[in-house]
């Protein structure tokens, strides 16, 4: 094509006929006017005939093989369009106003300023520079220029910045990408939207309690509501509330006006749930019901996921489900802890959950109902609280719901897994809503649940109240302890002296060194000690010594083993189901028709399975995990002695400890259930002294680590015989000395 090339509008036509032979003739002729009025230019310069012609044929190729499918649509109705990014050569900045010319509309991304593109133009004739007034040039690192017709109207008005440093072609592309691989996780997108918050007055109940068809904007434009809404009111809105309230307003009468505002609800035909203290987790069962595979990524397991929820009945419902859940999930796959075995771990429960509820919450379901569901966070729930829950409570408050969680004791932190901070955290995180509304009342009351029933509500006196705020005054942050005031607490083991064991044993807990409380944990410092030997190789002096330590609460071991491997135990055929992915099964153990300690106060059972699971956890015990010896262990503390099991009753954790004395005079080696035994009592919180006079390793076999101090008191001596303490007496004591023998040092 340039190998008989003249500089002449008729040659350049002519060749652009036969080589894109798409163009109109109007078309061809704008381009061979411009490439024509381009070369002129070049000519005027002092280029030679050659140099024209190298630059007509980079015209050429880069017209047929870069913009060939858009030549043909030059100064047509939808106007073609060229963007490019980077630093823009001479000759291909002439092409480019070529095609500017010729009715393309053109936009140069320069990221690195203007400075290069004025050496080639420096009067800004063949383009227009974008100017903001209110920006100084010196605060433009990254600059754009327009081609075209009406360019210099392009963006007047925008804010002008620099490119961002990761901003190219390629990173568009991928974000109209990521945008439609989102209108895919969502299928058909649903056509109602909800009004959550906007329309409420911020009185609480009273807000629930507005009949669905008196809700409206009515002009408000406070509180949390999808950004789309302009209007009052809107046929395709459905309006809901999302509503914290933390403390009571009055005592008196809150658990009187829950009651009633539940019985409200129910009258006006609206469907209810309500959960106290936590979610129950999904059942082996509910789990096994969602589908799902291994994901290579967030889209995946979304996409897939989601085919889980079914509303056969309402397609709009299903469509606000999937849309709830996918962008709960979106923004919770951004966390930068965030990992596909976790994020599937957390959609698998809020399916699991809406498939448990769906049926109770939209029975029915027919625009624009609101159903209700009530979380009442009360202090009397024994279990853990799942971090996903507030996930699900967000989930539910996109969907025509009303979401209501109570909070009224103010003083009460609940407890999630064995890190409760780290948990609590993330509830209260993953509860973090920018539509969430929260009314805070100064007044706090301890509620266990949502009064449902006439024969359940349980309704303070005023001088009840009163004396619970007493209560509040006295034995909190004041060394003064109430009656069985903690239910929890851990046991400290103490290092102490040889002669401190006598000084402490009969001191109440709180009067201990490194005693605390915490929140509603009582932290115990407890005697564990091994006491080695003989001081002064004093038979006599040395039972007098221990039956020092014999008190009413006192546990006596003088024959080993205490507890008997061979005697019938009920638990442990059953023990083997009682334990399975690392947790004690609770409800299953209780249920057991051999469980022994139904009768005990549910806290007091809760306690002892604690610290069953926390020996487990500790691996204390040598062989846990290793032949079976975790069935053991929960074999032995399921089958507690009596007077064991009544001493842990009574125990009150800031007073007097329950005790053990354990003394093995001879060569037998302490039984596995013996050590468990130890193990556990000193978690529970008892005080326990070994006395060993021989000095053995008798004790140590079946722990793990070195557990216990050990004081070596004097000589060993063997083969001794454990008298009856009742008939141990310590020596007289002698005759104190008169005035003048303590002055002059002796008798007269």
């Amino acid at each position: 094509m340039g190998m008989d090339f003249v500089l002449s509008q008729e040659f350049i036509s002519t060749s652009l006929e036969k080589w894109l032979p798409r163009m109109k003739v109007h078309q061809r002729k704008n381009v061979a006017d411009s490439i024509y009025d381009s070369l002129f230019l070049l000519r005027r310069e002092g280029k030679n005939d050659n140099m024209l012609r190298n630059a007509y044929i980079k015209f050429m190729c880069w017209l047929y093989y870069k913009f060939e499918r858009i030549v043909n649509l030059l100064g047509e109705e939808e106007i073609p369009k060229i963007l490019y990014e980077g630093e823009i050569s001479r000759y291909e900045l002439m092409l480019i106003s070529i095609l500017a010319n010729a009715g393309c509309d053109v936009v140069l991304l320069q990221y690195h300023g203007d400075k290069k593109y004025l050496e080639l133009d420096p009067k800004s004739a063949l383009s227009d520079e974008l100017q903001i007034q209110s920006l100084k040039r010196t605060e433009i690192t990254g600059q754009e220029r327009y081609m075209g017709p009406g360019a210099e109207n392009a963006l007047s008005g925008s804010e002008m910045k620099a490119f961002p440093a990761e901003f190219n072609l390629k990173w568009l592309r991928e974000q109209i990408q990521r945008e439609m691989n989102a209108e895919r996780l969502y299928g058909k997108k649903p056509e109602l939207l909800n009004c959550t918050n906007a329309w409420i007055s911020g009185k609480g109940l009273d807000d629930i309690r507005t009949p669905v068809m008196n809700r409206r904007l009515e002009g408000k434009s406070d509180g949390a509501v999808n950004e789309t809404l302009n209007g009052t009111s809107d046929p395709k809105l459905f309006y809901n509330c999302f509503l914290l309230i933390n403390g009571v307003e009055d005592k008196l009468t809150y658990l009187n006006e829950l009651y009633q505002f539940g019985q409200e609800l129910k009258a006006a035909g609206r469907p209810v749930v309500i959960v106290n203290g936590r979610i129950q987790p999904p059942s082996p069962e509910e789990i096994a019901g969602i589908r799902r595979q291994n994901y290579r990524n967030t889209d995946e397991l979304l996409m897939n996921l989601s085919e889980n929820i079914h509303y056969a009945s309402e397609p709009e419902l299903q469509r606000l489900m999937v849309k709830a859940f996918v962008d709960i999930m979106k923004k919770e796959a951004s966390h930068p802890d965030m990992n596909l075995n976790k994020l599937t771990g957390k959609a698998v429960y809020l399916l699991c959950w809406l498939k448990r509820y769906q049926a109770q919450l939209f029975p029915a379901w027919k625009m624009p109902e609101i159903s209700c569901f009530i979380y009442m966070e009360g202090n009397g729930s024994t279990g853990n609280r799942n971090e996903a829950e507030g996930l699900f409570l967000k989930m539910l408050s996109r969907l025509p719901t009303d979401v209501l969680i109570l909070n009224p004791d103010r003083n009460h932190k609940v407890e999630f897994g064995e890190v409760p901070e780290k948990l609590q955290e993330n509830f209260r995180k993953n509860l973090q809503d920018k539509m969430l509304y929260e009314l805070n009342f100064e007044e706090s009351l301890s509620v266990k649940e949502f009064p449902e029933e006439n024969n359940s509500v349980q309704m303070g006196t005023a001088a009840y109240h009163a004396e619970r705020e007493l209560d509040t005054l006295m034995y909190q942050n004041s060394g003064l302890y109430r009656e069985k005031q903690y239910q929890k607490a851990v046991s400290v083991s103490l290092q102490t002296m040889y002669e401190e064991i006598w000084m402490l044993w009969k001191e109440d807990l709180k009067y201990r060194p490194n005693f605390s409380t915490t929140e509603d944990k009582v932290n115990m410092p407890v005697i564990f000690a091994k006491v080695s030997g003989v001081k002064d190789g004093s038979v006599a002096h040395y039972w007098e010594k221990i039956q020092e330590l014999i008190t009413e609460d006192t546990v006596v071991v003088k024959n080993v083993p205490f507890l008997d491997p061979m005697k019938e135990n009920s638990m442990k055929a059953p023990a083997v189901g009682f334990y399975r992915n690392h947790r004690l099964q609770r409800e299953k153990i209780k249920k057991h028709p051999d469980y022994p300690y139904g009768f005990l106060r549910e806290e007091i059972q809760e306690y002892i399975l604690d610290k069953l699971q926390l020996l487990i956890d500790e691996k204390l015990i040598r062989g846990t995990f290793e032949n079976g010896t975790e069935y053991t262990i929960i074999a032995t503390v399921l089958n507690l002695p009596k007077e064991i099991l009544r001493l842990i009753q009574k125990f009150d954790f800031t007073k007097k400890n329950p005790k053990m004395v354990y003394i093995n005079t001879g060569e037998k080696i302490m039984s596995l259930e013996d050590s468990i035994l130890t193990a556990f009592l000193n978690l529970v919180g008892f005080d326990i002294v070994f006395f060993i006079p021989t000095g053995y390793q008798n004790i140590e076999k079946h722990f793990n680590r070195k557990v216990m101090e050990e004081h070596q008191a004097g000589e060993y001596l063997y083969d001794l015989t454990v008298p009856d303490f009742r008939t141990v007496s310590a020596s007289s004591p002698a005759k104190p000395k008169s005035w003048i023998e303590r002055l002059f040092g002796g008798g007269v």
